[in-house]
């Protein structure tokens, strides 16, 4: 139907028309999502009269008719203005019920005044008083009304920071999070629910205010952590120790997999913790916050061990679970390792290694995978290197999984299909990020051991992150770690002293170019090598360098060159390495 005709029998004020013209323009509209720049005028005076029909008393039908049509109309997000005032935002609150009583009336974001067209054609002034004494009934109310109000609010948020702001001003997040207190109450279906924790995700990743009222003011953690106890549906059989209520003692993999809905509000609740959660590792916490994160992360241990509907569903479920336990205190990760060690479960050291074994499955997964690494893999990664480095059952555990002693000294580290060989592919990835993230987690698994680290990955693989630490002379990192017994294995003793530590491999002996040379063609070939490192310097080609004193580089002058022609020994030789070649 022609937007004109629409607006045409709009602006007659009858309601009866009004419905019959939006019934026509919702059903037409429903699936679009690209709008036609060129009727950019007439939508906004639509969205106009729209919002002037919900200023009044209507049926029920209209009402939902006109904010389908909002709905509709907010996807535009170059049409925005009718619905980006205060009053218009107050409105929508208003049918979404989470209009707030400490709303300011008015306030330094009031752009306009929306005008209301009467049925006799008079302008009104709408009244925020007005709005708020009329909210809905909480005794009945029509859902599918909120539903429509919270959708569009969604819609404006997401494409206008003026919406943003408004939102943050009228203290939107204070009348969710009333709501969101009444998880138990059965009157809420699956909707409002869902819409409700969408609109505070929005609100706490749009808004950094928001973020800090919601996590201290509004005690957003255990406000949260409620809600998802109560949609996965727990228990508390042991402090902090989780079950689905009725299947208390089963097996993780003997759980009925999550319904599709209790996935979908899951997934909500632990997008909007990581936004209020997500500087929580980089600074101390008191015991109060202490005990609070570590309820949150039994309820994380929980999501990670159950299953959603279908592998894809899993996988993201997992991965929301993962980004959010990387934002925990390090020492409040213990509660993975607190469930006791029942038939069936990964036991290492008399300890339940369920949780860590599907974290290091899921990082396995997505590492195979080889898609946006950044992305994907960094989160599941940089968890396991510090609880590693944080729990010794963690790092032992996964060492025996990541690092078994050493067999195989004919292949090099970065070659074949064992997980070890995967990570140390990443050591070259071109991705900065990727790259030192791999290293870190190996070099932790290694306790900071250079020459365990060299033993695993070879020289060549470990110059970067040893150079970057200082460690290339060898020695030991500042990590405090527990002395264990050597483990060395057969094969790579008898192997040791033939493998290239450069390859971290057995190598053919090859020829010496330099047999049968004088020691004047040896000093003329010499020479020759450092006129060309030099030519190529100074043409800004390469840059030679030079491991100094303190293990770190330093660039290489004219002079250094020349020195390790006449002397290729001025260098202090290399510190015996004091650490010795205890294993895990």
């Amino acid at each position: 139907m022609d937007i004109c005709v629409i607006i045409e029998q709009m602006e007659a004020g009858e309601q009866d028309r009004a419905l019959a013209v939006l019934q026509i323009f919702n059903r037409e509209m429903s699936q679009c999502f690209i709008f036609n720049r060129e009727e950019g005028q007439e939508r906004e005076h639509l969205g106009e009269l729209v919002l002037s029909f919900l200023s009044r008393e209507l049926q029920p039908s209209c009402l939902l008719s006109c904010l389908e049509t909002v709905r509709i109309l907010t996807r535009d997000k170059h049409c925005l203005d009718p619905f980006i005032s205060r009053s218009a935002m107050l409105t929508l609150a208003h049918y979404a019920g989470i209009a707030h009583p400490a709303a300011p009336a008015q306030g330094p974001l009031e752009e306009s005044k929306v005008v209301v067209v009467e049925k006799d054609g008079k302008e009104a002034e709408e009244s925020s008083a007005m709005l708020r004494e009329s909210s809905p009934p909480s005794g009945n109310p029509d859902q599918e009304v909120i539903v429509e109000a919270l959708k569009s609010i969604c819609n404006i948020l997401l494409h206008n920071e003026t919406g943003q702001a408004i939102a943050a001003d009228l203290h939107f997040i204070n009348g969710v999070a009333e709501r969101l207190k009444q998880c138990n109450h059965p009157t809420w279906n699956h909707e409002v629910r869902f819409f409700d924790l969408r609109l505070t995700f929005l609100l706490t990743a749009l808004r950094v205010d928001v973020r800090a009222q919601l996590a201290q003011e509004l005690h957003g953690i255990k406000l949260l952590g409620n809600q998802l106890e109560a949609t996965l549906c727990l228990c508390w059989p042991d402090p902090l120790v989780t079950a689905r209520a009725g299947f208390e003692g089963f097996p993780p993999e003997e759980l009925p997999p999550l319904s599709r809905q209790q996935t979908e509000l899951a997934m909500e609740i632990l997008k909007i913790l990581f936004n209020i959660t997500f500087d929580t590792n980089r600074r101390k916490v008191d015991e109060e916050e202490a005990a609070e994160y570590r309820h949150l992360g039994a309820l994380l241990r929980h999501c990670l061990m159950s299953r959603a509907d279908g592998e894809e569903r899993t996988e993201e479920f997992h991965s929301h679970t993962v980004n959010l336990l990387g934002n925990l205190p390090l020492p409040c990760l213990d509660v993975l390792l607190l469930p006791k060690v029942e038939h069936g479960s990964i036991e290492y050291m008399g300890v339940n290694m369920d949780a860590v074994n599907t974290l290091l499955e899921f990082m396995e997964t997505r590492l195979d995978r080889a898609h946006k690494l950044k992305e994907t893999l960094l989160p599941s990664l940089n968890l396991l290197t510090e609880s590693s480095r944080i729990h010794r059952e963690t790092r032992k555990f996964l060492r025996s999984k990541v690092l078994p002693p050493l067999r195989d000294v004919k292949n090099r580290p970065e070659v074949g299909n064992a997980l070890r060989n995967k990570l140390v592919r990443l050591m070259t990835h071109i991705d900065t990020d990727v790259k030192d993230c791999a290293a870190e987690f190996l070099f932790v698994l290694c306790k900071e051991s250079v020459s365990r680290f060299i033993k695993y990955t070879g020289y060549g693989n470990a110059a970067g992150l040893l150079a970057a630490r200082g460690l290339l002379r060898g020695g030991r990192d500042s990590g405090i770690y527990s002395e264990d017994e050597d483990s060395e294995t057969e094969e790579y003793r008898e192997a040791k002293p033939h493998i290239n530590l450069i390859t971290g491999v057995v190598e053919e002996e090859q020829p010496n170019p330099m047999e049968g040379m004088t020691e004047e063609q040896k000093e003329y070939e010499a020479m020759k090598l450092v006129n060309m490192f030099d030519r190529l310097s100074r043409t800004n080609l390469i840059q030679p360098m030079q491991l100094d004193s303190d293990g770190k580089m330093r660039e290489m002058t004219r002079e250094d060159l020349n020195k390790l022609v006449t002397n290729p020994l001025f260098q202090s030789e290399e510190p015996a390495d004091p650490d010795s070649e205890d294993e895990t």
